[in-house]
């Protein structure tokens, strides 16, 4: 029976990959013309959502999607979340109708199709490399300025410890958002982790839970209060999973 499900899973992961390419290579006339200018970006971002959920669904999950406050279409945000699995772009694609940019770890890129879309409509950034970090900050600054919104995963990238709640916060999405005074939409991902992590032969469908949060405002904070908001917004996600975790294991 554990070979058997052992089996099962491999299959299943190896179908993510296929959902991952096949409705890009279906749309990808429309996604080259969309993606040539920034003016056209709205209409690429109706494009992703469509894409990630062919994926989330055809994965056998079901977003359920609490929220305590809703975005503003003619406002603009520093959409933040805890980040422990590949599906954690899909899921943001699918709970944000309004277009944000992301900005993410430059090996995205290398994904065979995925890859050459996610270089052309998000900012890449090698975390090894300063002069990378500093050309981030200079293009989430020009795209604030344009009125769009941006997601930063403030992790910097999925803890390699899996049993770790939250990792810790970098300064970021909060220098960015006090510079252009937005709000903070903090995130959180309940069962991304369980259904789907970095570990080949795990996970399963099912619901996948998500909370967005109370905003947090900016409005008149000056760059001194950078590891506040930080520390605000981190603990606003790690109570929320850690009392996750205690209804799921009461006994521990």
């Amino acid at each position: 029976m554990n070979i058997l499900r052992t089996i099962l899973t491999i299959l299943w992961r190896i179908w993510f990959y296929i959902l991952l390419v096949l409705p890009i290579l279906v749309m990808f006339p429309v996604l080259v013309v969309f993606s040539s200018a920034e003016r056209l970006y709205p209409k690429y971002y109706v494009c992703a959502r469509i894409w990630a959920k062919c994926i989330l669904y055809g994965m056998g999950f079901y977003p359920e999607i609490k929220r305590m406050q809703q975005l503003d279409p003619k406002k603009n945000y520093m959409l933040v979340a805890n980040h422990t699995s590949m599906i954690d772009i899909m899921m943001m694609l699918v709970i944000i109708k309004q277009p944000f940019i992301f900005v993410g770890k430059r090996e995205l890129a290398k994904i065979p199709v995925f890859g050459f879309f996610y270089r052309k409509t998000n900012i890449t950034v090698d975390r090894n490399c300063a002069k990378s970090k500093q050309d981030v900050v200079t293009e989430a600054r020009r795209r604030l300025d344009m009125g769009e919104s941006i997601c930063i995963f403030p992790e910097g990238g999925v803890p390699s410890d899996r049993s770790l709640v939250l990792d810790c916060f970098k300064d970021g999405a909060f220098r960015l958002a006090i510079a252009h005074q937005i709000p903070i939409v903090p995130i959180t991902f309940y069962d991304n982790k369980k259904r789907f992590s970095y570990k080949f032969v795990s996970g399963s469908p099912g619901k996948l839970r998500v909370k967005i949060h109370e905003f947090i405002t900016t409005k008149g904070m000056q760059p001194a209060d950078r590891k506040n908001l930080r520390n605000q917004t981190r603990q606003v996600i790690f109570e929320e999973l850690t009392k996750n975790l205690e209804q799921e294991n009461p006994s521990k």
